[in-house]
């Protein structure tokens, strides 16, 4: 609280205390005229006004300080310094009434003598009700301060729990299109040394994008569709002509922001079960697009199609669907459609400000 507002807060409260000697006069004297009244407030105002102010500029700086002494011992300095204050309070007061003509010399000490009891009760009412006070706001404001810092530690719990989780399920997600990739490649070492050590380098790119993508989170959509490129050139190396894709995605599309390895894991499944188990094999077709604030990428397939609902736990859609939602939570999604001959997943991901940059 400022300077200001302390000022203003005990001119508030002398105020409101100097209403308690007329509201007792009234009380006990019903028929008292309002001019007698209104002749006690002013007096009394003067008192609570200057008493109020020296209590303020004298405790000012040893009311803190008595806090740190133990219950008992502070209430007994309490007492004794609010006393104080009202004895001083009321030699002051005294004169300056006398400075402003409100009473005699003369009544200085009958005067000073009669008010100061009622002056020692009022102020101890009003500094123990302050201490009462400033002791319930200070625990609570205590106690709000706790709350808020476990309400704290409980989000960083559960932060940490989530990215641990998102952790576990990226750490499925890699090794088992890399050891594909791998078995891909062996077919074609000794059939096709070149094309093998082609093959080989585009393996070294998708196992660099692999351990940068981890550490992201988030990439591009133009890395990942280089990313799914390159693992379809090495699927092609094994399936040869069974397997045809195509890939259309708008150059706008690009700089949209997407799960690492997230468009990687639906071609996987395309590949898994709408080429591998076929003899003729099958086409997949990739394509993106926006929709209402989000990124919707679509792939489609010639396989049977499937429900999201029948993945079963565990299986890489089903790994895929939990890193949504813990990145995205409701705004992400995984759905299945018809789409003319072909059946097609599609992710839809909110579009994000921020992007991470993988080399490859």
């Amino acid at each position: 609280m400022s300077l200001r507002k302390r000022i203003l807060w005990v001119i508030g409260i002398d105020t409101l205390a100097a209403f308690i000697q007329p509201l007792f006069l009234w009380v006990l004297h019903p028929d008292v005229s309002f001019a007698v009244l209104l002749l006690n407030f002013k007096i009394s105002f003067v008192y609570a006004q200057v008493i109020g102010s020296f209590a303020f500029c004298s405790t000012f700086s040893v009311w803190h300080p008595i806090q740190r002494f133990p219950r008992p011992v502070r209430w007994l300095l309490i007492i004794f310094l609010l006393v104080g204050v009202a004895i001083v309070g009321s030699l002051l007061t005294g004169l300056v009434l006398i400075l402003l003509g409100w009473m005699s010399p003369a009544w200085y000490w009958p005067q000073f003598r009669g008010t100061m009891k009622i002056c020692i009760v009022i102020t101890l009412q009003i500094g123990i009700a302050m201490e009462i006070y400033g002791t319930l706001r200070s625990r609570l404001d205590q106690a709000a301060l706790d709350l808020q810092a476990k309400e704290l530690e409980r989000e960083r719990a559960l932060k940490a729990a989530a990215e641990a989780r998102l952790a576990s399920l990226e750490s499925r997600v890699h090794p088992h299109f890399l050891f594909n990739s791998l078995n891909s490649i062996s077919a074609l070492i000794q059939e096709d040394p070149e094309r093998a050590d082609r093959l080989v380098e585009k393996m070294a790119a998708l196992l660099r994008f692999s351990l940068d993508s981890s550490q992201e989170g988030l990439v591009r959509l133009a890395d990942e569709i280089k990313f799914v490129s390159d693992y379809l050139e090495i699927e092609k190396a094994r399936f040869a002509d069974r397997l045809r894709y195509r890939i259309a995605v708008p150059e706008e599309t690009l700089n949209a922001e997407v799960p690492a390895l997230s468009v990687q894991t639906l071609v996987e499944n395309s590949v898994k079960h709408a080429i591998n188990p076929v003899r003729a094999g099958g086409e997949i077709e990739i394509s993106a697009g926006f929709i209402d604030g989000a990124i919707q990428i679509k792939i489609a397939d010639t396989g049977k199609g499937f429900a999201m609902e029948s993945v079963p736990t565990g299986h890489g859609l089903d790994n895929l669907q939990a890193r949504l939602v813990h990145l995205f939570g409701e705004k992400a999604k995984l759905t299945t459609v018809a789409d003319g001959n072909k059946h097609a997943v599609l992710m839809t991901v909110p579009r994000t400000n921020t992007h991470a940059s993988i080399s490859g």
